[in-house]
């Protein structure tokens, strides 16, 4: 059985990226830095460098994206991709094998599909080109910039990670240097779900590095401590962060995936968020981060129903294949059922 992670105080933990510019702040921003990923796994950022204008331009296109005629999103949708980009409608997407209660639009870095014989590593179906609205052609280039902008920003972070912990800052530089696995989600919660279901998103743990999450002015993010789930109130101008599961692997636990879910927003009320994923190349194979905290990691939570890869690629993978079953069906079905 995986163990419970500590609780933590009620609010989470505001860290000012811009303070480890200053060689007066950078020790303080470290400690800081250390304490909340290690003793919560989620954070507010701030002094991001990303502008309020550029906030608002994705945020006004993700509405844009889901008021389109529900033609033109089935015109991009995921059944439609063998690797897992495009639109899902409301409750086909499944987490711990339930319906989750929003839409979304998954994009990735825009590259050509690879040929997979039959020897290679499934994983590389998730890369290969995105499906965009013809309806919205200021989509593409809006969303592609953000990834950009929102990899750097990422990158930083992840050194700044590193050091906090005593470890070097390139260590993973090599692992993200060449074909970094970038993946954007539009999300819509379109309020509460017609069988009383309070499941936005379910309780889950994000299978990669480092997730920055915008989000709009409308709550129910929810944080798990110890036994319950905390509210995550929307900080204005900062990013919540949150570590994956490989940072997890690699520190050995002392830098934990913390478990969080949205709760669906009330009535007809409509919740909007666009979540960023930093990850590496498929093929990385993540080693354990050196340094002294080793002699305090508490060891990886083992969960037989959600076994933990060091290969990100199969990580990946697995996330996909139990989160949208019909896409694996209809093009992967010999990866249906597989752990």
């Amino acid at each position: 059985m995986p163990s419970m992670p500590p609780a933590f105080p009620g609010s989470l933990p505001v860290i000012d990226l811009s303070l480890a510019d200053d060689p007066e702040t950078r020790a303080a921003f470290h400690k800081e830095l250390h304490d909340a990923a290690h003793h919560v796994g989620f954070l507010h950022l701030t002094g991001h460098g990303i502008s309020s204008p550029e906030t608002d331009r994705i945020l006004r296109l993700t509405r844009e994206f889901f008021a389109l005629p529900e033609a033109d999103r089935l015109a991009v949708s995921n059944l439609r991709s063998p690797h897992f980009r495009g639109y899902t409608r409301i409750g086909h997407e499944l987490t711990g094998g339930r319906s989750d209660w929003r839409d979304q639009l998954d994009v990735g870095a825009e590259r050509p599909a690879p040929a997979v014989g039959p020897d290679d590593p499934a994983y590389l179906w998730l890369e290969g080109p995105n499906q965009w609205p013809a309806a919205l052609p200021e989509l593409r280039s809006v969303v592609l910039d953000w990834q950009e902008r929102l990899a750097a920003v990422a990158h930083r972070l992840l050194r700044e990670l590193l050091v906090s912990v005593g470890a070097p800052a390139d260590f993973f530089d090599e692992a993200f240097a060449d074909r970094p696995h970038l993946h954007t989600k539009l999300i819509r919660y379109p309020g509460s779900a017609p069988s009383g279901s309070g499941q936005g998103v379910g309780a889950h743990k994000d299978y990669g590095f480092l997730t920055l999450l915008l989000q709009d002015d409308v709550g129910g993010l929810q944080v798990r401590s110890g036994d319950t789930f905390l509210e995550v109130p929307p900080l204005p101008g900062a990013f919540v962060v949150n570590l994956g599961e490989l940072l997890e692997i690699a520190t050995n636990g002392y830098l934990a995936a913390t478990d969080h879910r949205v709760v669906s927003p009330p009535g007809a009320v409509e919740r909007f968020s666009v979540p960023f994923f930093y990850n590496p190349r498929l093929d990385a194979v993540i080693d354990t981060v050196p340094g002294a905290y080793l002699s305090r990691a508490p060891g990886i939570a083992h969960d037989h129903t959600n076994p933990l890869h060091a290969e990100y690629g199969r990580n990946e993978l697995k996330g996909w294949v139990r989160a949208h079953p019909e896409v694996a069906r209809r093009h992967h079905p010999e990866l249906v059922g597989a752990g």
